[in-house]
């Protein structure tokens, strides 16, 4: 792949990644793509577990390299005594350290942040772990759909009187993944401007908490507990999907503005903006499930394009609702570039999502694919100083890969 010259906004910073499956290389990919330069260390033999997830294209599975782009990678079995003087080499070299070890792990491998802040002062050391390094919970292993379940969100999501659905993307270990990401960011600042590290604790449990808005308003104004609303939204209406002649649309009605537009304009139903039901938003709320089908009446008289194209002339917010393949052949998507190709010495050209921030002057850039299974292993530790004669003799040993 071309490399280019131009500057990213993270050049310079050099992270140290002992993550694997999602949330920590979630994270490693995010800050690679805007410059960082990432060391990604993996154990001997399978390696990162999301190696074993396929599908697979000639044997090298397509989940590692959807997540793994622009960095290096090494196989290095961190139990290992005689690596202990390089991996505290690369430890003085990182400005960051991200691991996802169940809590205690990096103690018993002398890696934890007590121990290396002594090494590198500097270091931000990032920890992500299901539940935190400390509570009740803290020793449990975490997962995100075990989180899902826990945080509340499983509870509210899908249709009223329904099964608890969980979200249709690995949402918490992406939410851990970006939370981290941010936080090592202010950390970083704050490194560069006192020179002092810290540790930065991660959980997935709680994460999206913060993300829940109008359900903790509702909550802790007056108690209530949120339930499962279908499409329907909390606290405007009507914003949610409708059915239409031949599928499924979205309609954004979320102020009152927009929804005369969408009686008088779209739907030709000007009566409706002063029928008593639905005169404010908060009428629409309470009688939602007269609405509702109401307007479905309405959408089933014409196929989904045609309502959108009504929506767009109108100004009213509308859409499709696609399915993933849908989503990416759409021109939008395209022409911001995010559809992205990338030469993988193995999967071949393959496509991956591209990088969704865009800077004007410091653009990310998708510099390399995801390494093989330990691809940079010799690169990296001679450039810590080990020859090629010892790494022949660990590699003998099974002490790298």
């Amino acid at each position: 792949m071309k490399q280019s010259t131009t500057a990213m906004p993270l050049q310079g910073i050099k992270i140290l990644d002992l993550s694997q499956i999602m949330a920590g290389p979630y994270c490693t990919m995010v800050l690679a793509d805007l410059g960082a330069e990432v060391i990604k260390v993996e154990k001997p033999g399978a390696g990162d577990d999301s190696r074993e997830m396929g599908p697979y294209v000639n044997g090298e599975s397509s989940c590692f390299a959807q997540i793994n782009r622009n960095k290096l990678g090494i196989s290095l079995n961190l139990k290992r005594p005689e690596l202990r003087d390089t991996v505290l080499e690369m430890v003085r070299w990182a400005d960051v350290l991200i691991e996802n070890y169940r809590v205690g792990v990096t103690h018993s491998l002398g890696l934890d942040y007590e121990t290396l802040s002594t090494i590198n002062p500097r270091l931000v050391y990032c920890s992500i772990s299901g539940y935190g390094q400390t509570g009740p919970y803290a020793g449990k292993g975490g997962f995100d759909l075990v989180a899902q379940g826990m945080s509340g969100i499983m509870s509210m999501t899908g249709e009223p009187e329904g099964r608890p659905l969980k979200s249709g993307i690995a949402i918490y270990d992406v939410g851990a993944g970006l939370t981290a990401a941010y936080s090592i960011l202010a950390a970083c600042l704050h490194q560069q401007r006192t020179g002092e590290g810290q540790h930065i604790d991660i959980s997935l449990a709680e994460c999206g908490l913060p993300w829940f808005i109008w359900e903790a308003a509702a909550y802790f104004a007056e108690g209530t507990i949120p339930q499962a609303t279908g499409s329907r939204h909390r606290v405007s209406a009507p914003y949610q999907a409708f059915n239409t002649g031949d599928g499924y649309i979205i309609i954004g009605a979320a102020n009152q503005r927009t929804w005369e537009k969408l009686c008088a304009d779209v739907l030709k139903r000007p009566e409706l903006i002063t029928d008593p039901r639905f005169l404010t938003n908060s009428d629409r709320l309470a009688n939602i499930a007269e609405l509702e089908p109401l307007l479905e009446a309405e959408f089933a008289q014409a196929d989904a394009a045609t309502w959108i194209a009504r929506c767009e002339q109108a100004q009213v917010p509308c859409g499709p609702i696609n399915d993933f393949g849908q989503a990416m052949q759409d021109p939008h998507y395209a022409a911001r570039g995010m559809i992205q190709e990338l030469d993988h010495p193995r999967l071949g050209r393959m496509k991956t999502v591209g990088i969704p921030s865009k800077f004007s002057r410091t653009p990310g850039q998708l510099r390399r694919p995801a390494p093989l299974h330990g691809e940079h292993t010799d690169e990296v530790l001679a450039r810590f100083g080990v020859s090629p004669e010892q790494i022949a003799q660990w590699r003998e040993q099974g002490v790298v890969q």
